[in-house]
């Protein structure tokens, strides 16, 4: 999946469309992401204990992936993601013939080093 959490993707169709938000989770086995301000839905709370009252709460629902798109930092606009090798490591860039920059990485993950190789 090409989207990652903290990536600023635009929705494409439904409900938000050309909506922009910050993706607060990935769902990648349901292939879902949840984006910050879009597809907002009521939930209907039964009070359990003294410090969770009853009510309606408004959170942000799962949208499936194909419904968005990565927003280019230095376009600005919604385009499709590549992956290339630049300095031994696998990259995202925008695959806008006119900017083709490299799309970082948000989440500051990085592969784990193996206790057996040093």
């Amino acid at each position: 999946m090409n989207i990652r959490k903290g990536d600023t993707v635009q929705v494409i169709t439904g409900k938000y469309r050309l909506k922009k938000g910050t993706v607060k989770t990935v769902l990648p086995s349901a292939e879902r992401v949840i984006v910050e301000g879009v597809n907002v839905v009521k939930r209907h709370l039964k009070g359990r204990t003294q410090a969770r009252q009853a009510g309606i709460v408004e959170v942000e629902a799962p949208i499936h992936v194909s419904n968005v798109m990565i927003v280019c930092p230095r376009c600005n606009e919604s385009v499709r993601v590549g992956h290339r090798e630049e300095g031994g490591e696998k990259v995202r860039f925008c695959k806008n013939p006119a900017c083709g920059a490299t799309i970082p990485d948000n989440t500051g993950w990085r592969p784990r080093q193996d206790a057996r190789e040093g």
